[in-house]
């Protein structure tokens, strides 16, 4: 009887470990393939350490927000520049990748909300050239674009309309960088069709999204912004400060992740699922087994 008591104490108590160890943790995710890609690895990874974990991806990027403010949501991976400027009303004008880093994390505190180590990924738009142009031209930076401009290279440009008519859009660019294209010389067209074009050779340059996975795939070259003139948008894991309470090793855990993130990575990931046809879920996977987190 005695040695029936012990054993059903020892399952109650390996099951109470169990159960305390398997904290739920609720994942969001915003709806396009990188925030899918993360969504998901951060899931499996955190299944993997003996998380209970809920996702909920594909959601609209304020929808989301919003969840997270209101505890529905206790992690997801979001962009500097995003809360700096659209949930903060900041400008993020002239401050340096870690300037916009350090400023949103002071902002977020006061909302509970807690940005971990930033990753070296940073999604902001760019513009981008084919690296047989590059090798060609020597243009490797905004400025040395500006220069090209300003020697009347007849240098063609291809954006989104967006882009061409906001305020902190191709006009201000043009001024900073000090150089003015002719009107003619622009072809405004639907963000994805940029990339067709200056694959196709039918334009020189293109505005791009720093991650995007087309610009390996197509063997394009990120021009350097040498004055800063785009906002940082470091994607960094952002968790509930009552998450972090309940889960103490959950900020390094992700740290740990958020360490192995940066521009190629993401562009090669988003590449194999936008590109080459992997489901989100297996691009995850191997990603996490490539770096023994799985």
């Amino acid at each position: 009887m005695k040695t029936l008591m012990t054993l059903l104490t020892g399952v109650v108590m390996a099951s109470s470990l169990a159960t305390a160890q398997a904290n739920e943790v609720v994942v969001g995710g915003k709806n396009f393939t990188e925030q899918q890609i993360l969504s998901s690895m951060t899931t499996q990874y955190l299944e993997g350490l003996g998380y209970d974990v809920d996702k909920r991806a594909g959601l609209g990027s304020a929808v989301l927000r919003q969840a997270q403010e209101n505890g529905q949501v206790d992690l997801y991976w979001e962009y500097t520049g995003t809360s700096l400027i659209n949930y903060n009303d900041e400008s993020a004008e002239g401050l340096t990748v870690d300037e916009t880093y350090q400023k949103v994390k002071e902002l977020d505190a006061e909302k509970g909300l807690v940005w971990l180590e930033p990753s070296d990924a940073n999604n902001t738009y760019a513009l981008a050239m084919r690296e047989a142009s590059v090798e060609e031209t020597g243009i490797t930076s905004l400025s040395d674009l500006a220069q090209a401009v300003n020697d009347e290279q007849g240098l063609t440009f291809a954006m989104n309309a967006e882009f061409y008519a906001r305020e902190d859009g191709w006009r201000p660019l043009q001024q900073a960088y000090e150089f003015r294209a002719s009107r003619g010389d622009v072809k405004r067209m639907d963000s994805g069709l940029v990339y067709q074009a200056l694959r196709d050779e039918q334009v020189d340059v293109g505005l791009v999204f720093a991650t995007d996975g087309r610009i390996p795939a197509f063997d394009f070259q990120v021009l350097e912004d040498d004055q800063n003139f785009f906002p940082a948008y470091a994607l960094t894991p952002v968790v509930r400060q009552a998450a972090l309470d309940a889960n103490p090793e959950l900020a390094e855990q992700m740290n740990t992740l958020s360490g192995l993130l940066d521009n190629d990575t993401m562009s090669t990931l988003n590449a194999r699922v936008d590109v080459d046809k992997t489901s989100i879920e297996r691009v995850a996977e191997n990603f996490l087994e490539e770096n023994d987190l799985l």
